[in-house]
Formats: structure tokens, C-alpha cells, sequence
């Protein structure tokens, strides 16, 4: 399994962390932001493949601003 960070800009999470085994998102953590909100996408991308995850969540905004929640 591989451990994947990403630091998001300009939203309210402060650090993403992946376990992605193969092609497969395994678990995530978020750090920061509201907590219901990141402990539901948690779940939602539990056990997905990473395309999937891409494709599904990639064009929502954050209100106005220019970037994703």
C-alpha cells in the first residue's frame, strides 16, 4: 500500500492523506475543513478506483471561488 499527501490551496482542509493500494483508494484522511464533510467523502471514496474518484468529484467548486472543497 502507498501513502499519498496532498496540500490543498485555498480552501479549509489543510492536508489530504491517500492509502491507495494498486489502482484502489483505500482510505483518506482530511485534515481540516468540517469535519461531517470530510469524514463523508472519506467514505464515499473508500474502496474506489482513483479514476472514478477523479472523474466524480473533480469539476465541483467551492461557492464562487475557483478551486474545489
Amino acid at each position: 500500500m502507498s501513502k499519498f499527501e496532498y496540500i490543498p490551496q485555498g480552501v479549509c482542509s489543510k492536508k489530504m492523506i491517500f492509502d491507495v493500494e494498486g489502482d484502489i483508494v483505500k482510505d483518506v484522511k482530511i485534515i481540516g475543513g468540517c469535519p461531517g464533510n470530510s469524514l463523508g467523502v472519506s467514505m464515499l471514496v473508500k474502496d474506489r478506483h482513483i479514476d472514478e474518484v477523479i472523474d466524480k468529484l473533480k469539476d465541483i467548486r467551492c461557492g464562487f471561488k475557483s478551486t474545489s472543497c
